[in-house]
């Protein structure tokens, strides 16, 4: 038997190598001429922007049902996902370019979302449940001048689902599957999803309400390295969505939304050592307004809204022999007010704005407590930001950004990208090159916890890339980019390992250089065929712990049947080092490398009753390779996982 799964692999691996990604003839555009917002916060194609975009559409959602909001990052080129395949109650990293999460920043309906009360003030992607997306829209380089701090090595824009169907409309999704490392064979459906949708417009009034229960088991955080089976890990997650809207007129539009999200989940005591003790539970809590009013040559909006996160862990302490309980709160407001005015036969560009965000800290815990009414801070950022579009192929876009920040005063950064289209007979081109800094500010914790430091400045970046797309016919897509980083002021915890064991955070000296290309090539040799191939290199001269020097996709799509749709996803995970400070895992102050693993899977659907039911299914991990995306966590081997989609 796994004689023949391994012959199958390297067939499915020589035909990802030379084909991908498939869909039919009606459905294939050029990508160039897709329309995305997170380039300039208002419509733009992304012919006209200078920079690198990446676009997951609803099509490719519906796809992939059963996944997760990372799980479909994790298979876009630049992009890995730390501790994907891990027990989903590990914290997971995104990150972009050889970056850290804290270098990129999350937005949900453009709306920048942290955690307020973490360490590096990132957001948990995990409160959000794939059946409420929309879209993602992917911006990859510094972005600081129109999204502020965090948007050093990309930007994530999660584009949630609205009320646009006339009548009403509903959709529940339901799935099963296992949930098993590779040395498990288990048959139990620990890993299940219910959803549940409702949608529609009556006259100038859209709705959308959608409810997600999931649940996940079987699998422990923690490897063992005996014989005996550690205890599982449950996951559990539940989450809630209404959005509304109202149409005026024309020219005036008012969307609001409310939105919980919770999960709860036990885990572990440490690489290669468990616990049936520890357990901890996150919960959100999002509610918004966003009024748009169009005008003759130009259109402005107001998003305002208020996030609330809170994190609860009780975590067994060993050296004590009690149980430690920390409550984490994080408190944000955002106000960004935004117009852009078109002129000289829309050629033009010009988009101006402000921003106002608040962030509050409440902690309480065993170790000191983190009051809000001194752990907070504040920023208002005036911006602006011109885009020229030229008839002849010519695309310029420049602006500036000042963060006034409470704590640190102010500090400036900028942005440029200039593009050029042209075609070479039946090939269209885009040359593309943009130059930004970027910044992230010192978090509520580093600045105000036992560990803070009030003298902490900005960590700044500038961000050099050049590259191309291009597109023959509906035959050939391709693009390439070379990028460069240098990180300077970069905000690191310091840890003195001799009396009197003091701790801080600090600004590094010197400065941190990081470079790579991405490029990425579809071919579609037939109407029911596709390939996607996507390789990314990264050299970063330090701090690369658990970021991949090369990483290499395929996808494959064929459509063998009329309504059926089958897609292969291989990956190749280069070998990642971790910086062993302390000694943990050998010598102390040593790079552990960790080897380079592969992953192939099968995802399936397929359509009756007009599109009313949709069957689908997933085998994941085929081959069920054994190995470590972290030191001392589990892994899942091969799983199934079966679903059904109902749309009334």
């Amino acid at each position: 038997m796994n004689k023949q799964l391994s012959i199958v692999g390297l067939l499915t691996f020589f035909l990802v190598s030379t084909t991908a990604y498939s869909q039919k003839s009606k459905e294939k555009e050029i990508k160039l001429n897709e329309v995305v917002v997170i380039a300039t916060k208002f419509k733009l194609e992304k012919e006209k922007i200078g920079k690198v975009i990446t676009k997951i559409t609803q099509q490719e959602i519906q796809n992939n049902a059963g996944k997760t909001v990372l799980e479909l990052l994790n298979n876009v080129s630049g992009i890995e996902i730390k501790g994907i395949n891990s027990n989903p109650g590990e914290v997971k990293g995104t990150y972009i370019r050889g970056g850290r999460s804290k270098q990129v920043l999350v937005l949900i309906d453009g709306i920048p979302v942290s955690d307020p009360s973490g360490v590096n003030q990132e957001y948990d992607l995990r409160l959000l449940s794939l059946n409420q997306v929309e879209s993602i829209e992917i911006l990859k380089g510094a972005s600081s001048t129109l999204y502020g701090s965090g948007a050093a090595t990309g930007v994530i824009n999660i584009i949630l689902k609205k009320g646009k169907v006339d009548g009403i409309s509903a959709t529940y999704e339901v799935s099963l599957g296992t949930n098993n490392d590779a040395n498990t064979k288990s048959s139990r459906l620990l890993d299940r999803n219910q959803n549940v949708s409702v949608n529609g417009r009556l006259n100038s009034f859209n709705y959308l309400a959608t409810l997600n229960i999931s649940g996940v088991d079987g699998l422990s955080s923690a490897k063992s390295k005996m014989n005996q089976s550690f205890s599982t890990d449950p996951f559990y997650n539940k989450s809630g969505l209404v959005k509304l809207g109202y149409k005026f007129n024309n020219q005036l539009d008012l969307e609001t939304f409310v939105n919980y999200d919770s999960f709860e989940y036990t885990y572990d005591a440490g690489a290669y050592n468990d616990s049936d003790i520890n357990k901890g539970e996150n919960t959100q809590v999002r509610i918004g307004v966003k009024p748009s009013f169009k005008y003759h040559n130009g259109e402005a909006y107001i998003q305002a809204s208020f996030n609330d996160v809170n994190r609860v862990l009780n975590t067994f302490n060993s050296f004590a022999n009690l149980v430690n309980t920390y409550d984490y709160t994080g408190k944000s407001i955002n106000v960004d007010a935004v117009n852009r005015l078109t002129f000289y036969e829309e050629r033009y560009q010009l988009i101006t704005g402000i921003n106002y965000q608040e962030h509050k800290n409440n902690t309480l815990s065993d170790f000191g407590n983190i009051d809000a009414k001194l752990a907070n801070f504040n920023s208002i950022d005036p911006y602006i930001s011109l885009v020229y579009n030229s008839t002849y192929g010519l695309n310029i876009n420049v602006g500036g950004r000042l963060n006034k920040h409470s704590n640190y005063g102010s500090h400036f950064v900028y942005d440029t990208n200039i593009s050029y289209n042209f075609n070479v007979e039946s090939v269209k081109v885009k040359a593309l090159t943009s130059y930004s800094t970027a910044f992230i500010a010192p978090s509520t914790y580093q600045l105000f916890s036992q560990y803070g430091n009030l003298n902490l400045n900005p960590e700044s970046s500038a961000t050099f890339e050049a590259g191309f797309e291009a597109a023959h016919n509906q035959l050939i897509q391709l693009d390439a980019v070379y990028f460069n980083r240098s990180v300077d002021d970069e905000i690191i915890f310091v840890s003195l390992p001799v009396a009197p064991w003091t701790s801080s955070y600090e600004n590094a000296l010197g400065n941190t250089n990081v470079s790579g290309i991405e490029t990425n090539v579809t071919i579609t040799p037939l109407d029911d065929v596709k390939v996607l191939l996507g390789y990314t290199s990264i050299t970063k001269d330090t701090d690369a712990d658990y970021i991949p020097k090369n990483k290499f996709l395929a996808n494959l799509e064929v459509a063998p049947f009329k309504n059926t749709l089958v897609s292969v996803v291989y990956k190749n995970v280069g070998e990642r080092t971790y910086f062993d400070k302390w000694g943990s895992f050998g010598a102390a102050g040593t790079d552990v490398i960790l080897p380079s693993y592969n992953l192939l899977d099968v995802n399936a659907n397929y359509k009756l009753l007009n599109n009313m039911v949709t069957f689908f299914g997933t085998v994941s991990n085929i081959l069920n390779e054994d190995y470590e995306e972290t030191l001392g966590y589990s892994t899942r081997g091969r799983n199934f996982k079966l679903g059904i989609r109902l749309q009334f």
